[in-house]
This record gives structure tokens, C-alpha cells and sequence, in this order.
């Protein structure tokens, strides 16, 4: 009789749809095409998306390092403002990498795993903490700016308002 019941409470447990037809999963629309690649940012730009980030880092009171590079993910222009962590030195230009080779805001990458896209850890060169912003000029990436040492949301700020100065939009 144990048996029958335990048998009895493991079916019941483990598949309580047999029997029922799976619910449908709404449609959902088109993913948006990938945006192409640019010709890579040029120093001067790079420069000055730098030295915009470090104007809003002081306003702001924060410590930041930050790193520009182009679609390839290479290194073009980098910042270290004074006493910021030397950790922030790595993150700053991985978190640019990301954003520039996967042609996608390392936040968004952010949000996928924190809504259990476990597999997102899997692939190399993905950095899904937010701060990593590509840089798009006529709707095509053309580098990627990347800030580490403050909260992931304040480096992400910072990038971003980097780019409204620098590039607009």
C-alpha cells in the first residue's frame, strides 16, 4: 500500500499535464536585424567620448576608468581617472569589447541573464554587466565605449552621456 502510494504522489508531482494540451506561447514579433558594422571610430572621436565621460564622472563624484575601441573590439583611446580601482582598469575595456563584437549594450546582456539566460556565461567575451554602450553613426556600430568603477548603472550612465555629447541621439 506504501508503494502504490508513494507511486501514486511521484505521478502526481511530476506530470500533472498528462492529459492536457499545452498552452500555446503567444507570437511574438521579429527580432530587429543586427546592426552592420562601421568604419571604425577614428582617435579623435575616441578622444573626445573619453574626456566627455571624465567631465561627467567628476560632475557626478565618481572615479571611473574608461576605454573606447572599435568594432573589432580593439583598444582605440583609454582614460584612468586618479585613485579609481585598478580592477576597473579590465573591466572598463571588456565591458567595451562586448558592447562593440556582440553589436549590443552589455546591460542588455545584463537582463538576459538576470531572466535566466544561463547560457550567456557560456560564450566567451560576453560581459553582461551594465556599462559596456556600442557607438552607432548611421545606424551602424562603429566601436563601442566602456566604463568600469562606479555602480553598473551609474557606468552606464556615464557611457551614455559620453555618446549624447560626442554623437548625438
Amino acid at each position: 500500500m506504501k508503494r502504490l502510494l508513494l507511486l501514486l504522489a511521484v505521478l502526481a508531482t511530476a506530470a500533472p499535464a498528462w492529459g492536457q494540451t499545452p498552452p500555446t506561447a503567444a507570437p511574438t514579433a521579429a527580432p530587429a536585424p543586427p546592426l552592420s558594422y562601421g568604419p571604425p571610430i577614428g582617435l579623435e572621436t575616441a578622444q573626445a567620448l573619453v574626456d566627455r565621460a571624465v567631465e561627467a564622472a567628476r560632475a557626478r563624484g565618481f572615479r571611473l576608468a574608461i576605454a573606447v575601441v572599435e568594432p573589432s573590439g580593439e583598444l582605440v583611446a583609454f582614460g584612468r581617472m586618479d585613485d579609481v580601482q585598478y580592477g576597473s582598469i579590465n573591466v572598463a575595456q571588456a565591458k567595451a569589447r562586448s558592447a562593440a563584437r556582440f553589436r549590443a549594450s552589455s546591460a542588455s546582456a545584463e537582463e538576459r541573464l538576470a531572466a535566466g539566460r544561463i547560457a550567456l556565461l557560456a560564450i566567451d567575451g560576453i560581459v553582461p554587466v551594465a556599462g559596456g554602450v556600442p557607438i552607432v553613426v548611421d545606424s551602424r556600430v562603429v566601436g563601442a565605449i566602456g566604463v568600469s568603477g562606479a555602480s553598473s548603472a551609474q557606468d552606464d550612465e556615464v557611457a551614455r552621456a559620453a555618446i549624447a555629447a560626442v554623437i548625438g541621439g
